[in-house]
């Protein structure tokens, strides 16, 4: 009787687990304490320099889709400002009113896919949102390309 050699046995082992080498293991899924609420509400905009409260955005759910709207603001630069630096339907469009967020649907505990305008500069950006502090603090992580390259506002409810 031929003996099978132990290299030969680790080889086939490691051969039988080559196709799940690369895969990530599977996520557990996420308790309903788990998941953060929605950010769906009134937020106080900050300004991420000064932490001056610069408006209230209202944000609103619609078929697992989130979008936000301008619909305060404190101490404008000038009476009714428009966005004037805005392209395509925006340009000169009141900044009260302005949808600002657009797109984003639920990815776990936060909301990706969408964009966010800055009425100041008129630039589009890819966007995350996420509830923090059990529903103390909204972070919106604007960036171009990848979340690395951007910058990060912290909104407080509007209560």
């Amino acid at each position: 009787m031929t003996r099978f050699p132990y290299r030969w046995a680790v080889l086939l082992l490691a051969f039988a687990l080559l196709p799940h080498a690369g895969r990530a293991p599977a996520q557990p899924a996420l308790l309903p304490s788990q998941v953060e609420a929605s950010p769906a509400g009134s937020w106080k905009a900050t300004n991420d320099g000064s932490g001056k409260v610069k408006g209230i955005v209202t944000i609103h759910e619609k078929n697992g889709r989130l979008d936000g709207t301008i619909e305060t603001l404190f101490d404008p630069p000038v009476p009714h400002p428009t966005c004037y630096l805005c392209s395509g339907a925006n340009k000169d469009q009141p900044v009260v009113g302005l949808q600002v967020l657009w797109g984003f649907h639920r990815n776990g505990d936060q909301w990706t896919g969408g964009q966010v305008l800055d009425p100041e500069t008129g630039r589009v950006y890819r966007a995350l949102l996420a509830v923090e502090d059990g529903g103390r603090r909204l972070r919106l992580r604007g960036y171009i390309g990848i979340p690395l390259l951007g910058r990060t506002e912290y909104w407080q409810p509007a209560r």
